[in-house]
């Protein structure tokens, strides 16, 4: 038994030394065989590195907007873009934080921690000397907003609940409102003007990122709730942020609010909610179909570049039979048997794929390391498990495809062979 392991040992590596010989002597030949096997792992590599970036990516922006934390608001995010449904929706009140946190208050076994009033636009302008900035987030909400908000503060402080109480005009403003603003300068005490009002920045938050690459948290400027008022009305975009004891308890927790808000907007049963509660699981509904068209896009062109590259390796590796029947029908004649014929086909041709797997993945890492170099903000993820298939696949492409050729190189007869011209 020692003996056959031993035999099938050096059988194995004698046909490797073969195959690494064959493909050396045809450079170009075993790379153009191999270019379908190398783009169908580019293909499902890149595939693979998008779908990983994209879960990264979608991860830290709802680490963003809180895991226990729910809003209330006019709009739902499941249903982005059908404004028609609910602009006959009464608007909000941020009067609405104060009752349900009297509610809260009431009951002990509350899944419902604390609510904080949130009023805002998106078309503030903000200048400071002949520094402008556009398109600027502004934000009024009370003392409380922290703990509902995952930024953290750089410098300076958040404003106390007396200010807040006495609608001073005081802010907190994002990274990119500090820097730009600012830039080399220090902006704590500094005042920056918004509708010809003078506001003192109190506070700098830490650099956030941006959310789903779409909205920016470092673009923001974070004021009491009657400051913001003052400058911009009452009739702007109100949100009431809930946060909850519990991120387990979410389900239970949106159903205790969604009472609470029926009870304070005097809903009886059976009447159609006029408010909407959402949560981040409503933007991962919204993000699968993206991953889903992508893995489908991907798998169908891995799929058609590997079936493509394993006919070529198949075409191949039936010529390479025909061209070395002779030196086959000598091996027979010699004593080799029909395994030893077929593995040396067969690992020739696991060696072409398995080298096209390993080019493809250099290219794919490659193309990673230049989009993360050039595009900073797109996520990318490449993980070792992405390596580990786009090798096993390779090997599978060889085996299936080099299968039938080396079957028949083994069925040759060594007289037949040797006659071959």
């Amino acid at each position: 038994m020692s003996g056959n392991r031993q035999r099938f040992r050096y059988e194995t590596e004698e046909n490797l030394k073969i195959a690494l010989f064959q493909i050396g002597s045809n450079k170009i030949r075993s790379f153009l065989t191999a270019l379908g096997v190398i783009i169908g792992i580019v293909s499902i590599t890149m595939m693979g590195t998008a779908i990983n970036g994209i879960d990264l990516g979608f991860e830290k922006s709802l680490s963003m907007l809180g895991y226990d934390v729910i809003y209330v608001q006019k709009t739902s995010w499941a249903t982005m873009g059908e404004w028609w449904r609910y602009r006959n929706r009464p608007d909000l009140k941020p009067e609405y934080a104060g009752q349900i946190n009297r509610i809260i208050a009431d009951n002990p076994r509350s899944e419902l921690e604390i609510a904080v009033p949130q009023i805002s636009t998106y078309q503030a302008m903000a200048s400071y000397r002949d520094r402008v900035l556009e398109q600027v987030f502004s934000l009024g909400t009370n003392e409380d907003y922290l703990k509902t908000a995952s930024g953290d503060l750089a410098a300076g402080r958040f404003f106390t609940p007396g200010e807040a109480a006495g609608s001073e005009m005081v802010c907190v403003v994002g990274d990119d409102i500090a820097s730009g603003l600012f830039p080399g300068e220090e902006p704590l005490g500094r005042k920056i003007t918004l509708k010809n009002r003078k506001f003192r920045i109190v506070g700098v938050f830490r650099k956030q990122g941006k959310f789903l690459g779409l909205f920016s948290f470092d673009n923001q400027i974070i004021m009491p709730l009657g400051a913001f008022e003052k400058v911009y009305g009452s009739n702007m975009f109100v949100t009431i942020r809930v946060k909850i004891r519990d991120e387990k308890h979410i389900s239970e927790a949106k159903e205790e609010l969604r009472g609470l808000m029926r009870r304070i907007r005097r809903l009886p049963p059976g009447r159609e909610e006029n408010f909407s509660i959402n949560e981040q699981r409503a933007f991962k509904s919204q993000l699968d179909p993206i991953k889903n068209g992508i893995a489908a896009a991907g798998i169908f062109i891995t799929g058609m570049s590997l079936f493509v590259g394993a006919i070529g390796i198949m075409n191949i590796t039936f010529v390479s039979v025909r061209e070395r029947t002779r030196e086959i029908g000598l091996r027979k004649a010699l004593g080799a048997k029909r395994r030893t014929i077929l593995l040396q086909f067969l690992i020739e041709s696991v060696m072409i794929c398995l080298i096209g797997g390993m080019v493809g993945l250099a290219t794919a890492i490659s193309i990673t390391f230049i989009i993360e170099k050039v595009m900073p903000e797109f996520p990318v993820q490449f993980s070792f498990g992405l390596v580990f298939a786009s090798l096993f696949v390779s090997v599978l492409t060889g085996i299936v495809s080099g299968l039938a050729p080396a079957v028949n190189a083994s069925k040759l007869d060594p007289a037949d062979s040797l006659r071959y011209e």
